[in-house]
């Protein structure tokens, strides 16, 4: 048999996923540390937990409409309603989804057409390119910096619009820096986005977890929510990884294509998660306080225990993320990451995974133990301390 000729060329050329990678190497190492993967180390809360419980108790084994419950579509309409100051109809305008990562993926597919530009701001997460690719569109890199808080300015944004321009992707708080853009940053993209036709996907799975300011959804700004899907989710801001559930808000006119694919492809996110999620967003507030609390007491001690081994790292403002600079010792990004790896047996992820312009950072995640993160700064350190001498 002869799979190659089979085999769909636009799958054939996306690259593995190079968080993966590293967390398989980790996962089968003995004494190794992993700062590799974005999952929160909290259980889930047990009030959530035995919601879940409960439902399958009772019975409610059954499919969902494909929208998802409508109790869980309302409440999240009120969520957004108190928390980024949005209103949208849970009965048109609401989807709740298979993770984030999926509403991601039909928010590109049901805008996108062959040959459509998707700018994407980077560093940023590993999916938006080949949700793009597999959609048949061109996804175009805007280099973020570190002198900017690597936030997209205006000026970078108009220097990547052209007339093929379809989407843009905004991915803030951002997944690896933890750069976030407040709402003056959001002003000046918006100022130049109501004068074009260009779409929004506001990826915006890391709101809850903001550091010193609260968190703007750019849909909120005045000529913004009809050009704008929202997407967002449980796995982290409730720690929820497993349970895969997310949810899109948009337009109904948007909506409605996103719900054919939906529809064909998955039917609808699984029942038990859906039941759990809706106490979660009912009552899981002060969870998400006590989890974000402990998160910036991680986030002091990381970005402290970097700049203090001479590994210059910006600050983040969001999301459980460092992405500290390796560029002074003379390794590449992928190097540092594997070096690491064979001798101090510390796993972290090499910045070009999140874009070219990764190149001389690696991404740490601090959803980790405060044990398991100063453990790993101390090996991390012996590592950076060979190297210089």
């Amino acid at each position: 048999m002869n799979y190659e000729s089979l085999l769909s060329e636009r799958v054939k050329d996306i690259k593995p996923s190079g968080i993966r990678k590293f967390f398989d190497i980790v996962s089968e190492m003995k004494d190794a540390i992993s700062l590799g993967v974005g999952e929160p180390d909290f259980v889930t809360p047990w009030h959530i937990r035995e919601e879940a419980i409960y439902s399958l108790e009772r019975g409610r084994t059954y499919y969902t409409s494909n929208a998802g419950l409508m109790e869980l579509r309302t409440e999240i309409s009120r969520y957004m309603e108190r928390r980024v100051n949005l209103s949208y109809d849970p009965a048109k305008e609401i989807l709740v989804t298979v993770g984030g990562s999926e509403a991601i993926d039909l928010c590109i597919r049901s805008l996108v057409n062959p040959g459509d530009e998707v700018l994407i701001p980077e560093p940023s997460f590993v999916c938006y390119k080949p949700c793009a690719v597999l959609a048949g569109g061109v996804p175009i890199p805007i280099v973020t910096k570190n002198e900017d808080k690597f936030k997209l300015t205006k000026q970078a944004l108009l220097d990547a619009i052209t007339p093929k321009t379809k989407l843009l992707v905004l991915p803030y708080p951002n997944n690896p820096t933890g750069g976030v853009m407040t709402k003056a940053d959001l002003e000046e993209i918006a100022s130049v986005l109501r004068e074009k036709n260009i779409f929004v996907l506001s990826d915006e799975i890391y709101g809850e977890l903001t550091y010193g300011m609260e968190h703007t959804s750019i849909a909120s700004l005045p000529g913004m929510r009809e050009r704008t899907v929202v997407v967002n989710g449980f796995s982290k801001s409730y720690a929820m990884t497993g349970w895969r559930l997310g949810w899109a808000a948009a337009p109904k006119e948007i909506m409605e294509q996103m719900m054919k694919i939906h529809q064909y492809a998955i039917m609808c996110a699984p029942t038990a998660s859906q039941y759990a999620a809706v106490e979660a967003v009912k009552n899981g507030d002060d969870d998400i306080a006590r989890m974000r609390e402990e998160y910036n007491y991680r986030r002091r001690v990381i970005v402290d225990g970097f700049n203090k081994m001479g590994l210059s790292c910006f600050e983040p403002e969001g999301a459980f993320y460092v992405f500290p600079s390796v560029q002074s010792l003379g390794l590449s990004s992928n190097d540092f990451a594997e070096t690491l790896l064979r001798q101090e047996k510390v796993a972290v992820v090499p910045g070009t995974a999140f874009g070219d312009s990764g190149e001389g950072f690696i991404r740490c995640s601090y959803a980790y133990s405060i044990a398991n993160i100063t453990e790993a700064l101390e090996r991390i350190d012996r590592f950076v301390n060979e190297r210089k001498s």
